[in-house]
């Protein structure tokens, strides 16, 4: 589990291609540290698993390597990434740490591309203070979407700004801009979405009330769980 909280802007070191999955080596020397082998860590928002030996972690390069299923190239852009491509990355989050994004999985939804970018206002300096982006959204999970609710980009946790049947926005402060790969894509690129998986729990849960073998869930339209336990104490005569 992660928090969309983006560590550190690491780099992809080489690829290897075996059979229908790859071997991606990254640069990261912050989420290296103290890493074992079997830790996750999010690349672009994908949840990977560090395979390098505790002798060669022990070496104190600052990378790390993992293995990337067929699956995972076909449902994500990391498939598209190359020797030098930088990349978001994040150690999974410990218990007790503060949750400063939003509870994130690294299990990419979907792809979207970046559709247009809009600056916002400058400081004195010229600085940019901040800046608009929209996204493509795939129809297949455009209803979880919701105005001021949370999304996952290549690994960041934003806010949805508006949300469009099929498209949304986001705005970039200037440390995002900086610390994280958004901050340089170019129109047309193509990135990472996970929805809020609180939103999908729901709806499963709503679809469990017509689904056979799963519990009738009654009490979702009111208090009509309530109501039927009423009714058991009415007739039993047991005190509530």
């Amino acid at each position: 589990m992660f928090t969309g909280i983006i560590e550190e802007l690491g780099e992809v070191v080489s690829i290897e291609e075996i059979g229908d999955s790859s071997r991606i080596r990254l640069r990261g020397p912050v989420v290296c540290s103290g890493a074992r082998h079997g830790d996750s860590i999010a690349v672009n928002g994908v949840c990977l698993t560090v395979v390098d030996t505790p002798e060669q972690l022990a070496a104190g390069t600052g990378e790390f390597s993992a293995d990337v299923m067929a699956e995972t190239l076909h449902r994500s852009s990391l498939g598209e990434l190359a020797p030098g491509s930088p990349v978001n990355l994040e150690r999974a989050m410990a218990l007790g740490d503060r949750l400063g994004g939003h509870l994130v999985q690294g299990h990419v939804d979907a792809t979207g591309r970046l559709l247009a970018r809009e600056p916002g206002e400058r400081d004195a300096a010229g600085e940019l203070r901040w800046e608009v982006l929209r996204f493509s959204l795939p129809e297949t999970i455009s209803r979880y979407l919701v105005e001021k609710g949370s999304i996952t980009v290549d690994g960041v946790s934003l806010t949805v700004v508006e949300a469009a049947r099929d498209s949304f926005t986001v705005s970039l402060i200037p440390a995002t801009l900086a610390l994280t790969t958004l901050g340089a894509k170019t129109v047309g690129a193509s990135v990472n979405l996970e929805v809020d998986v609180l939103a999908k729990y729901v709806e499963r849960l709503l679809e469990s009330r017509t689904l056979p073998n799963l519990p009738n869930l009654n009490g979702l339209n009111g208090l009509n769980g309530l109501n039927d336990l009423d009714t058991a104490n009415e007739t039993t005569g047991e005190s509530k």
